[in-house]
């Protein structure tokens, strides 16, 4: 079994970073992508604008190339523009929403400059806080018209929705998969798809291998986001911390969806000041550990029978001996 695609925030390198790089006045994408592989990631998602900044689609090939490193894909961020605080795609404004997807399209302009050929798009910003503060079917017309025209940008490249409940807004447009899935069934493109992120998942009360497998028979599952919590926010926890067993159920659930593309650890050790560099790789040997656990849970006759019957104490004796002993 092959090991996946292992990439990771970016961002959380930055970490330490006086100390990493002393005397440096100010640390590059291309940086960034230097330290993330000495901790044997072997992809890496950059954000739009954000990481284009100060490096151009060349210096970003050429670093990835230098490090060992495929480009997973690029992330749209809205949110770091203040104009969007009312939303992107569903701004009352209606020149900002076609900055919004104007801004989008350049994005994919530079993905395929530099050679990816997926976006994720998470659209955070897009929804409400009040009652009365939104026309939702309008706003529901302008989030559909306005990704099928970025879909169609560049048929070539995927366009994953990442769903998140709320933050920054209080209630988001497409807060679960199954919202999710209604709206691409509106958009109705070959090249969209779903980003599911664990955390996400979680906090949208939902259980993951069940929503992979929605994701799976209704759309297609472009992206996976592993991290944990407790449910109640987006805590991006390293893998396995909280929820092993339905982390390992999500690898299962991945499995037999076929899933080979990147794992995307969407993790904070920037919350408690963790060193980056050990967390990403205390996630990837969780994630190649789990992964192994898995594939033997997939194959194992007596947990489908188990299962078949809904027998829940048998399939949790067999599930806990292969993860704890």
């Amino acid at each position: 079994m092959a090991p996946p695609r292992f990439a990771a925030r970016l961002n959380a390198f930055k970490i330490g970073s006086a100390a990493y790089w002393p005397g440096k006045n100010s640390v590059t994408t291309a940086d960034l992508l230097a330290r993330a592989a000495t901790a044997g990631l072997t992809a890496a998602d950059l954000n739009y604008p954000d990481h284009l900044i100060d490096d151009s689609p060349a210096d970003l090939r050429t670093a990835l190339a230098d490090n060992g490193m495929v480009l997973n894909g690029m992330a749209m961020r809205y949110y770091t523009d203040p104009q969007y605080k009312l939303g992107a795609f569903t701004h009352p404004d209606a020149g900002i929403r076609r900055q919004a997807v104007e801004e989008t399209k350049r994005g994919l302009d530079a993905l395929a400059e530099i050679g990816g050929r997926l976006m994720t798009l998470w659209m955070g910003q897009d929804g409400f806080d009040y009652s009365f503060q939104m026309e939702y079917a309008r706003a529901w017309d302008f989030t559909i018209e306005a990704m099928a025209e970025v879909a169609d940008h560049n048929p070539q490249i995927d366009i994953a929705l990442e769903y998140k409940p709320n933050e920054p807004r209080a209630f988001a447009l497409m807060p679960d998969a199954a919202t999710t899935l209604l709206a691409l069934g509106e958009i109705g493109r070959s090249n969209t798809g779903v980003t599911l992120d664990f955390a996400h998942v979680l906090y949208a009360d939902e259980m993951p291998a069940f929503a992979a497998a929605l994701i799976a028979r209704h759309s297609r599952l472009l992206g996976v986001h592993l991290n944990d919590g407790y449910g109640k926010w987006d805590n991006g926890l390293m893998v396995g911390a909280v929820h092993p067993l339905q982390t390992v159920e999500l690898l299962v659930e991945l499995d037999r969806a076929g899933y080979d593309g990147a794992i995307y650890f969407d993790t904070f050790p920037d919350h408690s000041g963790l060193d980056p560099v050990a967390e990403a790789r205390t996630n990837i040997a969780a994630v190649l550990r789990l992964r192994r656990i898995a594939k033997g849970l997939a194959g194992n006759a007596e947990l489908r029978e188990a299962i078949s019957r809904q027998d829940a104490p048998r399939s949790m004796h067999i599930v806990q001996a292969a993860l704890f002993g």
